[in-house]
């Protein structure tokens, strides 16, 4: 009898809250723990974020953390960024102890070890989805990647569609389509779609998470974290996304956006800079707020602090002694200076011809300086007669093109000289050995 009265109560409280029911959201993706900037580790700036985002959690009563791929920067990432993430899992349950979080994998990440501990994880009501479930038949498991989302008083409220990031192998492979990639992500979001519709109740809401690259999205600039495969036959066109989807939560790209003037379909971005071309961007995740009609009723960027700043100098190329009058205005180093807390520096450099000397100038004039040398961005003078030197204007120009030609013509554009004998005679042998070993084959 006290089983029935549990369970009717426990109704009562369901249909009553949801007369004040509101779902509070927060989506972020693309943490790239363990990541180095030009090589310098990125621990105390990962640090400062995941502090902030604790508290952003608790401040504002937060009731799903959705992280949309690519937890981690590298498949095999160290023990300190691991004990990171599962640091920061614990604290934001202890701020918030109702907070309901999942986590879909990323092209950076490894499915197999993101999903290791997660029995563990979901006694602390995380949930992860590094590779699609499969059944026994080797279907997708549909009821696994769509998990029911409730609120904080254990009452379901709607269903999120947690699909990961999508290799070779998770869809079928034998269509007719000439693009098999792009027509099984569309069926893969399809049926999960088709299945949360089947069998959510009347008032309950449908999001989705995703890691993809998305046609109408823009790649960040210089960003190398970002792969874009060749010919964009990884793209996937937004409407694969349901228009019944209350929010879709993306990752994979770095540049925080709304794809293709649908408001509720968006990429949060990256919580830190990753090149610096983001010199003067701001970073963020996304507050959702759903009421009790599924309907979405706020959706807003919350800007990141940023831990480090970003310097470039000068802010266009210029020749090495105009460089060299800016640099000298840093600030120098003091005892009370701490060198993680350093911006990181850009030097953009004009040159009529390439200087091997230069890294050295430039490392001997930050000595006693302030900064973080992270990038010499070396740019060479070049003559529109030299442009028209290395155009190609016909088909049969670039079949007739030799490995010499094109050494010697890279080296040209880059450094405005000519190519050294002994780098020539260098790749002479290379290729001689090359061709021996073809004609041994």
């Amino acid at each position: 009898m006290a089983v029935y009265l549990d369970i009717f109560a426990n109704k009562i409280i369901c249909e009553y809250s949801k007369i004040f029911f509101l779902m509070k959201i927060l989506h972020t993706a693309d943490w790239h723990l363990g990541q180095t900037f030009y090589d310098y580790d990125r621990f105390y700036e990962h640090s400062l974020f995941l502090e902030w985002l604790s508290e952003r959690i608790k401040d504002l009563d937060i009731d799903v953390l959705l992280i949309s791929g690519d937890v981690f920067d590298v498949s095999n990432p160290s023990a300190q960024a691991q004990k990171m993430f599962y640091n920061f899992l614990h604290k934001a349950k202890l701020a918030q102890a109702n907070l309901q979080t999942i986590i879909i994998a990323g092209n950076h990440d490894s499915a197999n070890r993101l999903e290791a501990p997660k029995v563990l994880l979901e006694e602390f009501n995380c949930l992860v989805v590094g590779a699609l479930p499969r059944l026994d038949n080797r279907e997708i498991d549909y009821s696994q990647v769509v998990i029911p989302l409730k609120d904080k008083d254990g009452c379901k409220r709607g269903f999120c569609l947690a699909i990961p990031y999508l290799r070779l192998g998770d869809y079928a492979n034998n269509l007719s389509e000439s693009n098999d990639f792009v027509k099984g992500v569309e069926t893969i979001y399809k049926n999960a779609c088709d299945y949360a519709f089947s069998i959510k109740d009347a008032d309950d809401f449908v999001i989705a998470m995703g890691h993809l690259h998305t046609s109408g999205a823009i790649l960040s600039e210089n960003d190398y974290n970002e792969r874009n495969l060749i010919g964009g036959i990884e793209l996937v066109a937004d409407n694969v996304f349901d228009n019944r989807l209350c929010y879709t939560a993306l990752g994979h790209l770095h540049r925080k956006q709304i794809i293709n003037k649908r408001e509720n379909v968006r990429y949060a971005g990256s919580p830190l800079p990753m090149s610096f071309s983001e010199l003067n961007y701001t970073h963020s995740v996304v507050f959702v707020e759903i009421d009790n009609s599924s309907k979405v009723i706020e959706i807003k960027d919350i800007a990141v602090p940023k831990a480090i700043e970003l310097l470039c100098i000068p802010q266009s190329h210029k020749p090495i002694e105009d460089v060299m009058l800016k640099l000298a205005e840093l600030p120098e180093k003091t005892d009370e200076c701490d060198l993680q807390k350093a911006p990181y520096l850009e030097v953009r450099v004009l040159q009529e011809a390439y200087d091997p000397s230069l890294r050295n100038k430039i490392e001997t004039a930050l000595d006693n300086k302030q900064v973080r040398l992270a990038s010499i961005n070396n740019k060479v003078a070049e003559t529109i007669t030299e442009r028209e030197h290395y155009s190609i204007n016909s088909i049969e120009e670039l079949k007739n093109l030799k490995p010499n030609n094109i050494l010697h013509n890279i080296y040209k554009s880059k450094y405005n000289k000519e190519l050294p004998d002994e780098l020539n005679e260098m790749f002479e042998e290379v290729l001689l050995n090359v061709n021996i070993d073809k004609e041994e084959e």
